[in-house]
């Protein structure tokens, strides 16, 4: 049995002994025997298929009846991404305005989105600017896909593939054309997910690494001749100005500005 571990989000700009502990908290999931858990939210108008999305892909079924989602649903799945064990915690949220509240809340925490609107369905291709804009505003940037479901359908369509290709490409989303009832790309889309998760955990630990390294680098001297070293031509002997990392003394007065070597 594994170890499942919450992945931490590193707010925006954070510095120190917590980014520094969040950075080893990554390393430890990607290296040791931890499995990452992913948090994702489907979100979209009503009827586009989100829930049969979800469970088409932890389940395997299909329902063809139309169950209006009441507020959230849960479903999660584990699979293997790149040799790394990874759970998907699925919220399937409802679509409709008046549960807006109530949605809005279980956005919160998510790591990764999936947007869906329907082939037959012109509404809910107009409404994915507005879905995106109330994810981003409880959980910022996170992975992104966009879902065109019921393709099976296209004799019915009233969204041109040149729409929905520009909406991609505007929004700097992958676009996955599916149909989760003939099963076709709903695995491809969440898999995509996992691993844009995944080299952004990767890509943060990365980062934090340098910053604390650097920020361990209290004096680092330049003794270049071009910038801090000079000749005494008088007494024959050189004469260094010691000058201290500038990023650590950016906002104060140098401690060594009339300090020399003789």
């Amino acid at each position: 049995m594994r170890n499942v571990m919450q992945t931490p989000t590193l707010p925006p700009g954070q510095r120190g002994s917590g980014a520094e502990r969040a950075s080893e908290d990554i390393a430890t999931m990607l290296e040791e025997d931890m499995e990452v858990a992913i948090k994702v939210v489907v979100v979209g108008n009503g009827a586009v298929g989100k829930s049969s999305m979800i469970q088409r892909y932890c389940k395997g079924i299909f329902t063809k009846d139309y169950k209006k989602t009441i507020g959230v649903d849960f479903l999660e799945r584990q699979i293997a991404v790149n040799d790394e064990e990874v759970r998907l915690m699925l919220w399937d949220t409802a679509g409709q305005e008046e549960f807006d509240a109530i949605t809005k809340a279980y956005y919160r925490g998510a790591q990764a989105c999936v947007l869906v609107f329907s082939t037959t369905d012109r509404e809910s291709f107009q409404a994915i600017d507005s879905w995106r804009e109330k994810v981003e505003a409880e959980v910022g940037d996170v992975p992104t896909v966009l879902v065109q479901n019921k393709i099976d359908l296209l004799e019915e369509t009233v969204i041109k593939s040149e729409e929905a290709e520009a909406l991609a490409k505007r929004l700097k989303l992958r676009f996955y054309r599916a149909s989760v009832k003939e099963d076709l790309n709903v695995n491809e889309v969440f898999k995509c997910l996992a691993d844009k998760y995944l080299q952004r955990l990767r890509q943060q630990a990365a980062e934090t690494e340098v910053v604390h390294m650097t920020s361990n680098k209290i004096g680092v001297f330049n003794t270049t001749s071009s910038t801090t070293c000079s000749q005494n031509s008088s007494n024959g002997k050189e004469v260094i100005t010691l000058r201290p990392n500038k990023q650590r003394t950016k906002k104060s007065k140098n401690p060594f500005g009339g300090c020399s070597l003789l």
